[in-house]
């Protein structure tokens, strides 16, 4: 998403990764990991959410759609800075996506066939090889509780990001989606306008067939598309933050 005169991080995947590349006990054996702070998602303004986030985010940031895929963000700002980090720390009370807390690690699909493996980003500053600091991601060639819980929470994320492509898919399909843009003046006098960003049509919702609304409402989906509406009140919140930034 973009703002009027500033741009932010493209929304494709994968952001924050620079090199990733799967972890290996014979290469990677004397890797370490260090307490991390998140200044690496300091300068997105939106960062993708699955569909188990949805009941926790919508009371903190807007849910959007964005893109082609429709993939489900949380808007975190109104220009290219992400109004939840100041020096490294998320703000406390307020909800962290999963995508940031997986950082750095990664499922990696080596072959193209969903045959995924962990993996981490060589381009962060928190993988250290030797030393004493942080926590050893292998003890005596096997992966550690720390890494063995890192790849649990991978597996789970992964699976939940394809529950997630399949209801975004089926907003495509009903054609719910429709663009708009936000605009935004602060009390300062500065004017911004929120682009590139994708809602669903209440009308159109409200006009689903019985048969899609019975199969939704198994399925959780209707649910979805609620929580996603009623996150769109916190456009406000995003404007007094940035307001607050400003003076």
């Amino acid at each position: 998403m973009t703002t009027g005169n500033d741009t932010a991080p493209a929304a494709g995947s994968p952001l924050f990764y620079s090199r990733p590349v799967p972890l290996q006990s014979d290469i990677h054996g004397d890797l370490r990991i260090l307490p991390g702070k998140l200044g690496f998602a300091a300068k997105t303004n939106a960062i993708p959410l699955i569909v188990n986030e949805f009941s926790l985010a919508l009371h903190h940031f807007p849910i959007l759609f964005a893109g082609p895929e429709a993939v489900p963000m949380a808007a975190l700002g109104v220009t290219e800075d992400n109004l939840f980090v100041t020096d490294g720390q998320w703000e406390p009370d307020t909800y962290v996506p999963a995508y940031v807390r997986r950082h750095p690690f990664i499922f990696i699909d080596t072959d193209g066939s969903q045959n995924y493996v962990l993996g981490f980003d060589e381009g962060t500053e928190r993988i250290v090889k030797g030393g004493t600091e942080g926590e050893a991601l292998f003890v005596d060639g096997k992966p550690s509780e720390l890494l063995q819980q890192a790849m649990e929470f991978c597996g789970r994320f992964t699976a939940d990001h394809n529950h997630t492509q399949a209801f975004s898919k089926a907003l495509i399909e009903q054609d719910l989606l429709v663009m708009r843009n936000a605009n935004v003046r602060l009390p300062t006098g500065r004017e911004l306008t929120l682009q590139g960003f994708n809602v669903v049509d209440v009308e159109k919702f409200q006009k689903l067939s019985d048969e899609v609304v019975l199969a939704w409402h198994r399925n959780g989906w209707l649910g979805l598309v609620h929580q996603h509406l009623m996150s769109l009140s916190r456009f406000g919140d995003l404007t007094r933050k940035q307001a607050q930034r400003d003076a």
